[in-house]
């Protein structure tokens, strides 16, 4: 081999890599949002990514699918996002995780904002999740038993408890469950309220106050989000203590809650995003659970309610509302 041919040789082999990683520097990756409904926690991934160095229109495009509190059209959108050819899909919550693994089992799937992944059947495990979905949980069920004892230090003479649940959120289930069972050993009686649609409200509450609930336990659900006033209207109008998973609901004049951070968690999200943007297989990812769990009282709340709340719950509160 003569000198000019093996430079030339040579020089390929080093333009190779350098090609290669300009191509991928210079690629935009498509990233997929599904949701029931929460453009708020949209929001919160996409903060998240732009902190990562991800700028949409150059280096990425998120494309948004929101069911607006249909259910029902959950799996026709993920079919679509599946046929835009996205690199990743990012789901909010159990339903629209579940419409993403029926619609692909190749793309990689990061949810958010899931009950318990292992009793919905979301991922084998959470060390190794298996399969094409890892992400990050709320623990909606194991706290079950704490919501309990919140309202139960916080309501005197609490026997029956009604908790809010939708049938379509596979996650609710076995948070029911584990409602029933911390119940019985606290001897309280829990009776569950099924709503699927914001318009079945009315005749669901209506129904459920013919058993006179002392407390109201209410989740993190897309769906009844959608009417999260209204849910803090009824309780204030019907003298009902409630306690919530998100701090929304307090904010907004509910009694207390407590439960993570969906924003952070949706925030958080993007650092899977980037993970598997970069090479890294959803299988080999840990689900991340919540560690930190904030609790949120609305005194003004309790005092209209004719409620004292305890002192050594007020000094457990991460905010108090005055």
């Amino acid at each position: 081999m003569n000198r000019r041919a093996f430079v030339t040789g040579l020089g390929a082999l080093l333009a190779a890599p350098l090609a290669a990683e300009a191509q991928q520097a210079g690629k935009v990756h498509r990233v997929a949002f599904l949701a029931v409904t929460g453009e708020y926690r949209f929001d919160a991934l996409r903060a998240g990514l732009r902190d990562l160095g991800y700028v949409e229109g150059q280096n990425i495009v998120i494309e948004y699918r929101s069911a607006e509190g249909n259910y029902e059209r959950l799996r026709d959108l993920a079919v679509e996002l599946v046929r835009l050819k996205v690199d990743v899909f990012v789901t909010s919550g159990t339903a629209s995780t579940q419409a993403a693994m029926q619609a692909t089992t190749t793309i990689p799937i990061v949810m958010v904002g899931t009950g318990d992944p292992l009793r919905s059947g979301l991922v084998a495990s959470l060390d190794r999740p298996g399969g094409n979905v890892t992400g990050l949980t709320q623990l909606g069920a194991e706290l079950g038993a704490k919501r309990l004892q919140i309202l139960r230090d916080s309501v005197p003479n609490l026997s029956r408890v009604a908790f809010l649940r939708n049938p379509a959120n596979a996650s609710h289930l076995p948070y029911f469950n584990e409602l029933q069972a911390a119940a019985r050993e606290m001897r309280l009686t829990m009776q569950s309220v099924d709503v699927q649609k914001p318009q079945e409200f009315e005749r669901a509450f209506a129904g459920m106050m013919r058993e006179r609930p002392d407390a109201l336990i209410v989740t993190a659900d897309a769906t009844h989000e959608l009417r999260r006033d209204w849910i803090v209207d009824f309780a204030a109008r019907k003298q009902l203590p409630a306690i919530y998973q998100l701090k929304d609901y307090v904010g907004a004049g509910g009694l207390i809650s407590y439960g993570a951070s969906l924003t952070d968690n949706f925030r958080r999200a993007a650092i899977y995003v980037d993970k598997i943007l970069k090479g890294a297989k959803p299988a080999d990812l840990p689900v991340e659970q919540p560690t930190k769990f904030e609790l949120v009282i609305n005194l003004k709340t309790a005092k209209a309610l004719g409620l004292t709340i305890p002192p050594s719950l007020l000094l457990r509160a991460d905010q108090v509302i005055e």
